[in-house]
């Protein structure tokens, strides 16, 4: 098995983590009004810092519980990815849940839920790098390092320009941990 992820991977998987706040951010950047600059590195920083701590404590989970699932690991993985990924294309398809409300964004409690909302897939992810074996300490990094970068854009972005990507960002975020999940599988298979 191998014990490290490519590059390429690695950054996809980024990507694709980093949809959910970049949908959020975008709708929040847009319902907000002028957001000052450091709201905007306010909620970045703890949506990045989320998505260092949630795959990290999935990984901890998962090597605590590996021996009873080793056989279903790869199945696990994918299950998990396509739930987060479906989950988030269902969201992005849904014509009724337009509006995030997002000037509840920046008090504390709702920094909390909307931070548990968009990392809890990456406590999936990092549930499935340690049923894959694979070392969790640098994608982590990099998990973090997107959903910062792509939170401050979004938030940027939609200040900017208003709620035109939110959506198609989602899809695109929930079909590529699709497209994750099923290498996954097809990698452990062949």
């Amino acid at each position: 098995m191998s014990h490290s992820m490519d590059i390429y991977s690695l950054v996809l998987l980024s990507v694709g983590l980093a949809m959910d706040a970049f949908s959020v951010a975008l709708v929040a950047g847009f319902g907000l009004g002028k957001i000052k600059l450091s709201d905007t590195l306010k909620v970045s920083s703890v949506f990045g810092v989320a998505h260092i701590i949630m795959p990290t404590l999935g990984w901890f989970l998962g090597s605590t519980i590996i021996g009873l699932i080793q056989r279903w690991d790869h199945w696990i993985a994918f299950i998990l990815l396509a739930f987060v990924g479906g989950k988030m294309i269902r969201e992005g398809l849904d014509e009724e849940n337009e509006e995030l409300n997002a000037c509840d964004l920046l008090n504390f409690t709702s920094l909390i839920m909307f931070t548990i909302a968009v990392s809890i897939d990456a406590l999936a992810v990092g549930l499935s790098f340690s049923l894959q074996e694979l070392s969790i300490w640098i994608p982590s990094l990099y998990m973090g390092a997107g959903t910062l970068i792509f939170t401050f854009i979004g938030l940027t972005i939609g200040n900017k320009t208003g709620s035109r990507f939110g959506k198609k960002a989602q899809i695109a975020g929930g079909l590529i941990l699709i497209l994750i999940g099923l290498r996954v599988v097809v990698t452990h298979i062949f």
